[in-house]
């Protein structure tokens, strides 16, 4: 297993689909080692109840998860340079966070993860997609960080 990361920073572009599914997918697989967050560009929706449903199938609780922007998460004192790595989820975010880390010496990674929301138009056909989106980061942590639990 590779090192992992101190602390870790997910980002997106709402805090409501794929970041919060990576954090509560990296603290399922990696323990509480790691100090994990997430965040968006934006705060402008609540969690998606097909992320809540699709990670429970993997064991991981979201229904408690509270959407939070950049701008927020340094309000509230979680100070962007405390992190020792930023994922980005999406290309908007990647932005935005090499924007605000421009400052300090800090790696921002980007995983291209699927964008779920909008696709398919059964509640089973969205359940796929999502879950799609689950897998992706499941195999991005899995190639980074190696097999939970080795």
């Amino acid at each position: 297993m590779k090192e992992l990361p101190q602390s870790i920073l997910f980002c997106c572009d709402h805090n409501a689909v794929r970041s919060p599914m990576a954090e509560g997918l990296m603290k399922k697989f990696y323990g509480t080692g790691t100090y994990v967050q997430s965040a968006g560009v934006k705060n402008d929706m609540e969690i998606d109840g097909f992320s809540i449903a699709v990670c429970q199938e993997a064991g991981v609780e979201l229904s408690r998860h509270r959407s939070r922007s950049f701008d927020e998460m340094e309000q509230w004192g979680d100070d962007l340079s405390s992190f020792d790595l930023v994922v980005a989820l999406s290309p908007a975010s990647q932005r935005r966070a090499l924007e605000l880390t421009r400052f300090f010496h800090l790696d921002v990674e980007y995983w291209p993860i699927m964008d779920p929301t909008g696709l398919g138009e059964s509640r089973d056909a969205k359940l796929d997609s999502y879950r799609q989106t689950r897998d992706q980061i499941i195999q991005h942590l899995v190639e980074r960080w190696g097999e939970p639990g080795e």
